[in-house]
C-alpha cells in the first residue's frame, strides 16, 4: 500500500512553526513530518530544530532550489528524476493527490508559504485537523485509492 500523506502550506515560517508545534505536541513523531520552503535562514533553522536534522537542498523544477527534509521528498522522487523534471505539480499524483493540488501547493511555496507534510494514515484526520487550525491553507489528505 502506498504511503498517504496529508499537506498543507502555511503563509511564512512563523505560522509553519507554530503549526509544527502543535503536530509534535500531539504526537505526531518528527520522522513522520516532511517542510519544504524557499532557501533562506529562518526556513533552515526551522527545519533543524522541528525534525532534528539540516535541511536538504532539492532542486525542482519552477522553484529552483529549495530547502527540504521528510519522507514526502523521497515519494515524490523517481526514476525520471521527480522534482528536478517535474516539479510538485508533476508529482504530487505519487502521494495520492491531483496534478492541480501540485500545483496549487508549488505555487504557495513559491510566494515564501512553507509546504508541511504529515506522513500518518491513521491520524490523517488529527493532522489535517491540526493544519487547519494552525494556518495551514488548502490543507488536504492525499487520495484514498485502493480503498473499497
Amino acid at each position: 500500500m502506498a504511503d498517504r500523506f496529508t499537506i498543507g502550506v502555511f503563509q511564512d515560517v512563523e505560522w509553519a512553526r507554530k503549526g509544527i508545534d502543535a503536530l509534535l505536541k500531539d504526537g505526531f513523531p518528527p520522522d513522520s513530518l516532511t517542510i519544504v520552503a524557499k532557501d533562506t535562514p529562518d526556513a533552515a533553522a526551522l527545519i533543524e530544530s522541528a525534525l532534528g536534522r539540516a535541511p536538504e537542498h532539492v532542486e525542482m523544477k519552477t522553484l529552483g532550489t529549495v530547502l527540504a527534509r521528510g519522507p514526502l521528498v523521497d515519494a515524490l522522487q523517481g526514476s525520471d528524476e521527480g522534482l528536478k523534471t517535474s516539479g510538485l505539480g508533476g508529482t504530487m499524483t505519487r502521494a495520492g493527490f491531483q496534478a492541480h493540488d501540485g500545483y496549487i501547493y508549488e505555487t504557495l511555496t513559491g510566494r515564501g508559504g512553507v509546504l508541511v507534510g504529515v506522513l500518518t494514515e491513521p491520524r490523517s484526520a488529527d493532522a489535517l485537523a491540526k493544519l487547519h487550525a494552525y494556518g495551514g491553507g488548502n490543507a488536504a489528505i492525499g487520495a484514498w485509492t485502493g480503498r473499497v
